[in-house]
């Protein structure tokens, strides 16, 4: 179905950005970048540095109904590689619920694509694989390629002026009313979101990518197009991998600002990792995720192999646990992903509670975001990200969208939770120039 070539690339850096500048061209297009030479994440579950999907061969386009459904039947029908994401409304195909919020993004629930042209990128080994019926345009796109010279951007930039849905003053009340659901034990936790956004906006979306990438630099970078819509995330956190019989999953709960030098870096670490709020929000999740994970997994195989470590990004330090299952062969890759979702880390415990506490008290429709955007591979391995620190654009509509939120428990403390979603909106603000 597939030819495949293998080349060394001698100037990664300057390939990546040609191979990222040239997608450009395709209506659909999805691209990971690991940014593996920065930071002290656990890169052992990576397996590529980049990876890019191109140009539709087949699509998969619904709303949530049925929406895991087709999903499973498209990807066993297709048996290739599939490229997509999957919105956090896709609950309301899983649970009784539903999302009746404000939508100035539309996305849809759920797309995946077969893509003719891929690219997996290792160090300087680069992978390429195209559909048979495009295998003779390799050669020639790669001169297209290594010839690249990105054009400056002749599109005129609007002003970007970032409005908030919520204000600081119904923050706080929204978050009073959380903490009453706490202490009657409606909830353990739930992740509250706010949208900041800008209407009648033009950018250019890779410039903007670009730069929110280089302010950052996380593990699991995200540039999606698909149309006139487009995702550009700085993700650092993993919903959930499968690799050959075992699931990886690394949620995030944690977070506090970096230092401005190496002593106070150090200091704010560990006050992080001895922080008994945010180890508590960390391990509420992770039993929600062991929890999950049970459904299908072989008895006996659920355990945590990693629980509250700090990691450091360039913005941000945080706490992520890691926590592995074992399934059987014949497990359905597809309902593996359905028994999870949404992510235990973007919803709360109990999840059906808390999302609808969220229904009640967001003010926005999540849609792509708390989501996530991954691949399905031929062997029915997957990865996907959570999709968090990102913003959303929709150029029909001019309309840019970036929410923050953040992990309510009975030791939060209002003013630190607001000043939290400050700290995680910056990379955004500075990316748009805001």
């Amino acid at each position: 179905m597939r030819n495949n070539t293998s080349i060394v690339v001698e100037d990664v850096e300057n390939f990546k950005e040609n191979l990222l500048s040239w997608a450009q061209q395709f209506n659909e297009v999805v691209w990971f970048d690991s940014n593996s030479d920065f930071g002290n994440f656990n890169q052992d579950y990576s397996r590529y540095d980049v990876v890019l999907a191109v140009e539709a061969n087949s699509i998969l386009n619904c709303n949530y109904k049925n929406a895991f459904k087709k999903l499973k039947a498209f990807q066993s029908n297709i048996n290739d590689y599939i490229f997509g994401y999957l919105s956090y409304d896709l609950k309301n195909d899983i649970e009784d619920l539903h999302s009746d919020h404000l939508n100035n993004l539309s996305f849809s629930d759920l797309f995946f694509f077969q893509p003719k042209k891929l690219f997996f990128l290792k160090g300087n080994s680069l992978e390429i694989s195209y559909l048979k019926d495009h295998k003779n345009e390799i050669e020639s796109d790669l001169e297209e390629i290594f010839r690249w010279k990105q054009l400056e951007m002749t599109l005129r930039e609007d002003e970007i002026k970032i409005s908030k849905r919520i204000t600081k003053t119904q923050y706080y009340q929204k978050l009073d009313h959380i903490l009453e659901h706490i202490h009657r034990g409606d909830i353990y936790e739930v992740n509250f979101c706010q949208e900041f956004y800008a209407e009648n906006t033009t950018i250019d979306p890779l410039t903007v990518y670009q730069k929110l990438n280089e302010i950052s630099s996380p593990p699991f970078a995200t540039f999606l197009k698909i149309d006139e819509q487009f995702l550009l995330s700085a993700s650092p956190e993993r919903f959930v991998k499968k690799q050959e019989n075992q699931i990886i999953s690394q949620p995030i709960k944690g977070t506090i600002k970096r230092g401005k030098n190496q002593q106070d870096d150090n200091k704010l670490k560990h006050q992080l990792e001895n922080d008994l709020k945010e180890r508590t929000e960390n391990i509420m999740i992770v039993d929600l995720v062991r929890n999950d994970l049970s459904k299908t997994a072989i008895k006996g195989t659920v355990r945590v192999e990693e629980l509250c470590k700090v990691y450091t990004f360039k913005q941000v330090h945080q706490l992520i646990s890691t926590v592995v299952s074992e399934v059987r062969s014949e497990t359905n890759p597809v309902d593996i992903i359905k028994s999870l979702f949404p992510m235990g880390s973007m919803t709360g415990a109990p999840k059906i509670s808390a999302m609808k506490i969220i229904e009640e008290l967001e003010e926005t429709k999540r849609g792509l975001y708390s989501g996530a955007v991954g691949y399905f591979t031929p062997d029915n391995d997957f990865d996907f990200n959570v999709v968090i620190r990102s913003i959303l654009y929709n150029q029909t509509n001019k309309y840019v969208s970036f929410s923050v939120g953040g992990a309510i428990t009975s030791k939060s403390i209002i003013e630190k939770e607001y000043d939290e979603c400050l700290v995680k909106a910056k990379a955004m603000k500075k990316a748009l120039k805001c």
